[in-house]
Order: structure tokens, then C-alpha cells, then sequence
């Protein structure tokens, strides 16, 4: 196996076009795990960690965070909580200290495992994805059409992932997760959910329980139509009801050793209902 280490996103580029079927690691927490279970053995390994553009984040002209590929789920944090709440909330779940120490959310995203925690959240907030090619130049792919199947996405072979765009948060986001336990757990189900109330818009997705992560779209339509924007008048039972049974619906899960289908189902529903719920409280208290 060959070992590449570019020292800047030039040549990080360049060694991916010349290395078309090359793996690129930068925490290593998905592709260490497959190299130690002889899952995936590539001719070259194409190390990012020394690259200095992927680690930085900045704000962007609209009030939004462009965020380098290599920021780790520790500094999302510690240095975003404010300006991308949701996804803080998801990075708080992942693994141990050690690993969101390590992990990366843009190596989150190139895995494009439906059970990725970052992603319900990112598509709940209308996130894109920066990618590059030496040869074509960069262009932005929205979330939503980043993830083509199990462990597959719209990345070309001789792209890498530069930054994730996300908008400016307009309300209150929230993530929650079932497994086991909180965190070093693969989720059995996910949910990420934003308000938008300067456009009066919900989004809401779920991750683990589709071959990708995708929206929850009539949950969006039903939840964006049926809050009380103006007045902010409490959520009742019924609308945070029916919210959490489309979230629900929005889902083709699987039997697997993590869970049933059905559970699946209904463990979304829980997720969205309270989501829904804690979310639109926080809103009611900022007015």
C-alpha cells in the first residue's frame, strides 16, 4: 500500500487525480476500521491531515459558516454551538472523546453511511458540499443529492471534499439518536430538525433508516403549515402527533442486528414528536 501525504489542497488535488481509485483519510475512524478488518485493502491511502485549508472554517458573506473538510466534531463544539447548534448537537453523540477528537465531518459525509450522525442534520439545515478536481475546478453539491445509496455519493474519482456550506441558523435545530447508549454506538435511528421561521419552513430528516439519509418531506410540508408562526401559541398534542407519524412514514428501514424495522418506525416517530416539541419551546422563549 502507498502512502501520500500532500501538504496543501494543490497538491492533496493533484495526488487524487494522479491516484484516481485512491482512499483519502483524515480522522480515520470509518477507513481504519475496514483496514483492520481486511474489509478494504486500496494500492494508495491518501492522507489529509497535513493539508491546513480543510482544517479552517470561516463565516460566509450571508451570515453562514463555511466549514473546512477536516474540522474536526470536537471543534464543531467547542467553536460553532452558536452558529450551527444542530450539528454540535450531533457531534456531542459521536463516538468517544478521543475519536470527535479525530473524526472529521467531512470524512462523515464522504463515508455516506446511512447511519452518518451528521447528516439528518445537514439536511434538515439545507447544507451543501464543496467538492474539487484538479482538472474540472470545484462545484457545490446540495446534501440532499450528495448521498446516491449505501455508502455511495455523487463524489467523481478524482474529487475530494473541500468544505460543507451551511446557512445561517435562523431558529432552533435539534438532533437526537437511538442506540444503546448516547455515544460509541452506531445509531439504530436518527432525526435532525430546523426551524426556519424567516421563511416560516421545518426541515426534518432521518438517518439509519433508508439506504440513504434523506428528508422527511410531508413531515416538513405538514409541521411548516400547521405551526402557529405568528402568534407562537403553544404545539399541541395532535400537531406534534401527526408530525412525529410522517416523520415516521418518510422511512424504508430494514431488520437488521441493531433493530427491527418496525421499531425503527416507531422510534422515529418518538424522535420527531419530541423534537418538534423541544424546538418550537425554544422558539416560543426567543420572542
Amino acid at each position: 500500500m502507498e502512502f501520500v501525504a500532500p501538504r496543501s489542497w494543490a497538491d492533496a488535488l493533484a495526488a487524487r487525480a494522479e491516484h484516481p481509485g485512491c482512499t483519502p483519510i483524515a480522522g480515520g475512524t470509518d477507513v481504519m476500521v475496514d483496514l483492520n478488518f481486511d474489509r478494504h485493502r486500496p494500492d494508495v491511502l491518501l492522507d489529509l491531515t497535513k493539508v491546513p485549508e480543510l482544517r479552517e472554517w470561516s463565516r460566509t458573506g450571508d451570515g453562514g459558516v463555511r466549514m473546512g473538510a477536516a474540522v474536526t466534531y470536537t471543534r464543531v463544539m467547542t467553536e460553532l454551538g452558536d452558529l450551527a447548534p444542530g450539528l454540535a448537537m450531533a457531534s456531542r453523540t459521536v463516538g468517544s472523546p478521543q475519536i470527535r477528537a479525530r473524526g472529521t465531518v467531512g470524512g462523515n459525509v464522504g463515508s455516506a453511511s446511512p447511519a452518518g450522525d451528521c447528516h439528518p442534520v445537514l439536511l434538515a439545515v439545507g447544507a451543501s458540499v464543496e467538492v474539487e478536481s484538479a482538472a474540472r475546478g470545484a462545484r457545490s453539491i446540495p446534501v440532499a443529492e450528495f448521498f446516491t445509496g449505501v455508502k455511495t455519493s455523487a463524489l467523481e474519482t478524482d474529487e475530494l471534499i473541500a468544505a460543507i456550506h451551511l446557512p445561517p441558523a435562523a431558529g432552533p435545530q435539534q438532533f437526537a439518536k437511538v442506540g444503546t447508549r448516547n455515544a460509541m454506538v452506531i445509531a439504530v435511528t436518527s432525526f435532525g430538525l430546523a426551524l426556519h421561521p424567516d421563511r416560516r419552513g421545518v426541515g426534518a430528516a432521518i438517518g439509519s433508516a433508508a439506504p440513504t439519509p434523506r428528508h422527511a418531506s410531508a413531515a416538513e410540508e405538514f409541521a411548516a403549515g400547521a405551526l402557529e408562526w405568528d402568534t407562537r401559541n403553544p404545539l399541541t398534542d395532535e400537531v406534534a402527533a401527526e408530525f412525529g407519524r410522517l416523520v415516521a412514514d418518510a422511512a424504508s428501514p430494514i431488520d437488521d442486528v441493531r433493530g427491527t424495522a418496525g421499531y425503527r418506525r416507531h422510534a422515529l416517530s418518538v424522535l420527531g414528536r419530541r423534537a418538534l416539541t423541544w424546538a418550537w419551546s425554544d422558539h416560543r422563549r426567543a420572542a
